[in-house]
């Protein structure tokens, strides 16, 4: 029977926390524990979690100003980008159209050169015609007095040079 009286004052005793009459020490400690959580939290812990968080926040709020700032350079660097691509287009546009104006130029200049020189040869060459035909039509008169007097000789008669002189140019005038 003494198991039965041991097991009997267990079940009669139950769980320690449940029984009424340790109600007051307990209350007691949980407040003791309850004011030494709070005195903790609120001395060492949420401080440190508090300077943590309004660090980040810090942080957040300088990177977003950095941000906008950086973003407000890059707007005005892609401006002065396009102003700079723009002035190096126009100046580039400039640059080629004086190109052009100076090769017409020369060129211009160089066919005026051309001109000139084949004027030059045509008037050389029409003398050159001019006294080519001079000559071709005094050898033709040459040629035909020449033959006139062969004529006339093989005719049997004897020519007078100027008669056959004044006939040729009668008849190399028309």
């Amino acid at each position: 029977m003494a198991t039965e009286s041991s097991a009997g004052e267990e079940q009669a005793t139950g769980l320690p926390q449940l029984d009424f009459s340790t109600f007051d020490n307990q209350i007691f400690w949980l407040v003791i524990a309850l004011v030494a959580i709070y005195f903790i939290l609120s001395r060492v812990a949420l401080p440190r979690i508090g300077s943590v968080l309004a660090e980040r926040q810090g942080t957040i709020t300088n990177d977003i100003a950095a941000a906008e700032e950086l973003k407000t350079k890059a707007t005005e660097a892609e401006a002065a980008y396009e102003k700079a691509l723009a002035e190096a287009r126009s100046e580039a546009n400039r640059i080629v159209a004086e190109a052009k104006a100076e090769i017409q130029k020369e060129l211009d200049a160089e066919l005026a050169r051309a001109d000139e020189q084949i004027a030059e040869r045509t008037a050389e060459s029409e003398a050159a015609i001019a006294e080519i035909r001079a000559g071709a039509l005094d050898s033709v008169r040459e040629v035909a007095k020449d033959t006139a007097a062969a004529i006339v000789a093989a005719l049997g008669r004897e020519a007078d040079q100027s008669a056959i002189d004044s006939a040729v140019e009668a008849q190399v005038k028309g």
